[in-house]
């Protein structure tokens, strides 16, 4: 199975890792001509993954036109940037390739789910991809638990494409309460950091955590999502992470706040 990354942020310069160790050969695509130098040259990517080595085997290309032939598609691209990198990348993309979401988040003006909005720019069969996995620890082979989330059948093809000895892939048909687990929990993290930031201490961390979670599922189920998806790794286990690490941008920020 032949893959492309789109986008070379930190979670796409990661997952590229991860296809490259699986032995999915993979190119990975990025905008900036800066970036696609360095990691050509290189082998790194200084701006969105310092520290860490990209093996010689990733191929690097800033021409979409490269999607075509491609067997997976993996979206890793930012919320608000991604219905317009889809729209650009649709002349190139094959009709039997499996779309893989690995974007986090709701579109900012309706509210919609990435697999939503790819549903509506593409016909492909689309799996989600989420749980709780910086980037920088990822990209450093740290071992690591995710979800895809889809169709059993296409989700297993993600399976065998990206699961290797350090990163391990479970499934779900929740495509929904996947989505909503990886979206929903940063408005928490922002008031974990918050509570950080004010020096608040741990019982009132955890009593934030706890409830947060109930308070994301309901709004979960009520959206269309199974409560059972809150409890596994991209609700709880996502949630944990990023109300407690400091690799947490949602974290770090609600710490300046409080502060």
């Amino acid at each position: 199975m032949n893959s492309i990354v789109i986008g070379a942020g930190g979670w796409g310069t990661a997952i590229s890792v991860m296809l490259h160790k699986t032995g999915t050969p993979v190119t990975l695509w990025h905008f900036e001509a800066e970036t696609k130098a360095e990691m050509e040259t290189r082998h790194t990517n200084s701006k969105y993954l310092p520290g860490v080595l990209l093996p010689e085997g990733i191929s690097v290309t800033n021409d979409l036109a490269e999607t075509a032939g491609k067997d997976l598609v993996v979206i890793a691209v930012p919320s608000f940037a991604l219905r317009k990198t889809v729209q650009n990348l649709k002349p190139y993309i094959d009709p039997h390739a499996i779309v893989v979401s690995a974007t986090k988040g709701l579109e900012q003006q309706s509210h919609k789910r990435m697999s939503v909005i790819l549903g509506e720019e593409l016909s492909n069969p689309i799996v989600v991809l989420s749980g709780p996995s910086h980037a920088e620890e990822v990209g450093r082979c740290i071992p690591t638990t995710v979800v895809a989330a889809g169709q059993p059948q296409h989700t297993e093809k993600v399976q065998d494409a990206m699961m290797n000895d350090v990163f391990r892939i479970y499934s779900s048909t929740d495509v929904a309460g996947v989505e909503y687990g990886g979206a929903l929990k940063n408005a928490i993290a922002l008031a974990a950091g918050i509570c950080d930031g004010f020096g608040l201490g741990d019982n009132t961390k955890a009593a934030l955590m706890s409830r947060g979670i109930v308070e994301m599922t309901r709004l979960g189920v009520a959206l269309g999502a199974k409560a059972e998806t809150f409890s596994g790794l991209s609700g709880m286990g996502d949630l944990i992470e990023t109300c407690t690490s400091m690799h947490s941008r949602n974290r770090r920020a609600g710490i300046l706040i409080g502060q």
